[in-house]
């Protein structure tokens, strides 16, 4: 495995200064680009929830709905998107969170998950975890239980999934990159 998770991280490229001066962006689309690299990624995944497969993979928007529509596919199970405010057509709930700058608002169909599914919550990389959690927190009130929220990158140092463990929910990431 460590094999693997040395590969995967030499895909993802660093875009420094972007989307501003200090910031070092982990860009995950080369990994995507690449066959190998990607059936490696998807394997990761498969491999670790296999034997303890969850009811549905939910993926928030907009990276976690590349990965997590895959793995549910690999998994047989479902998978529910996790959107930005205004993109689904039925009834919805919505969850807001505090961003850096400002907040955002994410939903998800009021019938996505029922009450008792065990889910797995999916992201390409965890920063402060507002994202992470408001999912969580959308998937809760319908009844849902999170099983573990999982990544392909966290940044450690932006404190995130250390925020989201310390709300109770356990944290899988493949990689970590110091700095931010």
């Amino acid at each position: 495995m460590q094999d693997a998770i040395a590969f995967l991280k030499q895909q993802i490229r660093t875009v420094p200064d972007w989307p501003e001066p200090g910031v070092q962006f982990r860009d995950i689309t080369p990994l995507l680009a690449n066959p190998r690299a990607f059936r490696v990624l998807i394997d990761q995944f498969v491999h670790r929830y296999f034997d303890s497969r969850p009811d549905v993979v939910a993926g928030l928007d907009a990276r976690g709905f590349i990965i997590g529509s895959v793995l549910a596919y690999e998994l047989n199970i479902g998978f529910v998107p996790i959107r930005k405010k205004g993109k689904l057509p039925f009834t919805t709930v919505q969850e807001t969170y505090e961003l850096e700058y400002g907040s955002a608002t994410v939903e998800m169909h009021t019938d996505a998950v029922k009450p008792g599914d065990r889910v797995l919550l999916i992201d390409d990389l965890i920063a402060t975890g507002g994202t992470m959690l408001a999912g969580k927190r959308l998937l809760e009130r319908l009844g849902a239980t999170v099983i573990e929220g999982a990544v392909i990158v966290d940044l450690p140092e932006l404190g995130g999934s250390a925020k989201i463990r310390e709300q109770g929910l356990p944290v899988f990431a493949l990689v970590d990159f110091q700095g931010h």
